[in-house]
């Protein structure tokens, strides 16, 4: 079964003197503030695109590492994943970096990168960021 999410930006005024803010409308948990300063300078409270991405990123991968991992025989004990976004004006989001670290207890190291450079690969979010570069680091804790 297909499911839609909703999100709502409202702007005002122009790109660099202007603000808005974003409201996720499905789930009805925030309302956030935007402006080009908080995109391209220091966040100073408010958030970006990039940073909604990142977040977006690194659940959908933290979620499709975890299924890979149980659908293996090897669930996680815990899943940690952190997704930088770089965005450089006038020329875009330039790649995204996934951090991950987990605690999978009866895995060897090269299983562990395997699933983890599936779940990269896989995630609907990656999919979606297909025309960025994506990179991974995955560490397996003890």
């Amino acid at each position: 079964m297909a499911t839609t999410r909703i999100a709502t930006t409202n702007w005002e005024g122009s790109l660099l003197e202007g603000a808005g803010n974003v409201s996720l409308d499905s789930s009805g948990v925030g309302k956030f503030d935007v402006t080009w300063a908080s995109r391209a300078e220091d966040p100073n409270g408010r958030t970006s695109p990039e940073e909604l991405i990142a977040a977006a990123h690194s659940s959908c991968f933290s979620m499709a590492l975890s299924h890979g991992l149980a659908g293996a025989g090897t669930p996680p004990e815990s899943v940690q994943t952190q997704a930088s976004v770089t965005f450089q004006p006038g020329e875009g989001i330039t790649g995204i970096v996934l951090k991950v670290k987990a605690r999978v207890p009866g895995i060897s190291a090269d299983d562990f990168q395997q699933a983890a450079e599936t779940a990269k690969a896989n995630c609907p979010v990656s999919k979606a960021l297909a025309g960025t570069t994506i990179s991974l680091e995955a560490e397996l804790l003890d």
